[in-house]
């Protein structure tokens, strides 16, 4: 009867064995698809796509590709040029790759994450078929490459897209209407690339965007006041775009916003009190602006900036002798202005350089030789 028992026992667990490693086979579509995928790009130094053969097991044995276990599906495709991949450190340089990204890639269904970044060389657009074939994506990183042409229009299509990162390109046009559908992004980094036009009304329907990172483009407009509900943004960067208009005070209110970029704009104004009383702020950068008016004398014991330039804009007045009493400044500029008068006395201004102040038109003391 024991050995009987026995017997079942091992032929269930021979049974699972095999259902499992069929599982975990991959699939022979996703196969080609990855196959027609390598073809249309060229990695000639690091060799990533050596174990890319149609001999061996891409779910197990291809570099950069995992599956799902359930069924063998392709699940994630993860090539990064920049890494601490033992690959790419072995190789002791930055991965470079030609080619581009082929339309082939929307076969893979069954796709959770897109990740292709940091090649410096890839060409070509984003492939099109994306938003409207890989419905169970949640990471989509591009970065790093020369993709060029415009957003695709129905990338809202990706409800359940978290991480949208298409940061360092020469991508074009505007940024879409549809990018407000997607309601489960957490990061969206679209910096350094050509998009024009305004932000999309209805942006603060992306409520659990916690980074927003669209500087160094050519977006133009005003900044919508909406963003003040956006509740779990922590960094917001609008820098070195085409912005006019004045600041939402609402930025200043955003519970857990901890750094605000929005320098090298055409923004005008005042600077709103709620930005530099925020305890929560502390990276604030607004340089290079068309900003007037006095600076908020509103800083106080729980004020903390790592950053905080105000540099080369319209201000007057004189320098707010509330900030001796910040808790921490590491980097002050208020160059390149036109405030006035005595530079406070405290223990912050001791450390400070006199280019902190130059460039403005009758402010005196130290660290400036001009006495009052």
């Amino acid at each position: 009867m024991a050995t009987k028992i026995i017997s079942f026992i091992l032929l269930a667990l021979s049974t699972t064995t095999i259902a499992t490693t069929v599982a975990a086979a991959c699939s022979s579509s996703d196969q080609a698809a990855l196959l027609s995928l390598k073809t249309a790009l060229s990695e000639p130094y690091i060799g990533i796509f050596n174990t890319w053969t149609a001999s061996t097991d891409c779910c197990t044995k291809w570099y950069g590709i995992s599956c799902d276990p359930t069924n063998g599906r392709v699940a994630g495709i993860d090539l990064r040029g920049e890494s601490e991949d033992p690959v790419i450190q072995k190789a002791g340089k930055a991965g470079y790759m030609t080619g581009s990204i082929s339309e082939t890639v929307c076969k893979l269904d069954g796709l959770s994450s897109l990740v292709i970044a940091d090649w410096k060389a890839i060409t070509g657009t984003i492939p099109s078929c994306i938003p409207s074939t890989l419905s169970n994506l949640h990471i989509l990183d591009l970065t790093g490459n020369r993709l060029s042409g415009s957003l695709p229009g129905d990338i809202g299509s990706l409800s359940r897209l978290t991480v949208l990162n298409l940061a360092d390109n020469l991508i074009t046009g505007l940024i879409p209407a549809s990018i407000i559908n997607l309601k489960s992004l957490t990061h969206l980094d679209l910096r350094n690339n050509r998009l024009s036009g305004p932000l999309p009304s209805g942006f603060q329907q992306l409520g659990k965007l916690s980074r927003a990172l669209l500087g160094r483009n050519q977006i133009t407009g005003s900044i919508p006041t909406s963003i003040g509900n956006l509740h779990r943004l922590a960094d917001l960067d609008l820098s070195l775009n085409q912005l006019t208009g004045s600041i939402p005070d609402q930025l200043g209110q955003l519970p857990v916003l901890s750094s605000l970029n929005l320098d090298g704009n055409r923004l005008s104004g005042s600077i709103p009190a709620s930005l530099l009383s925020s305890t929560g702020i502390n990276i604030l950068n607004v340089s290079r602006n068309s900003l007037q008016g006095e600076i908020p004398d509103v800083f106080g014991k729980n004020s903390y900036f790592t950053l905080l330039d105000l540099s080369y804009n319209n201000l007057k007045g004189a320098v707010p002798k509330s900030l001796v009493s910040t808790r921490y400044i590491g980097h002050l500029d208020l160059s390149h202005n036109h405030l006035c008068g005595k530079i406070p006395v405290g223990s912050l201004f001791d450390s400070l350089s006199a280019d902190t102040f130059i460039g403005n038109d009758c402010l005196c003391g130290l660290p400036l030789l001009t006495t009052c």
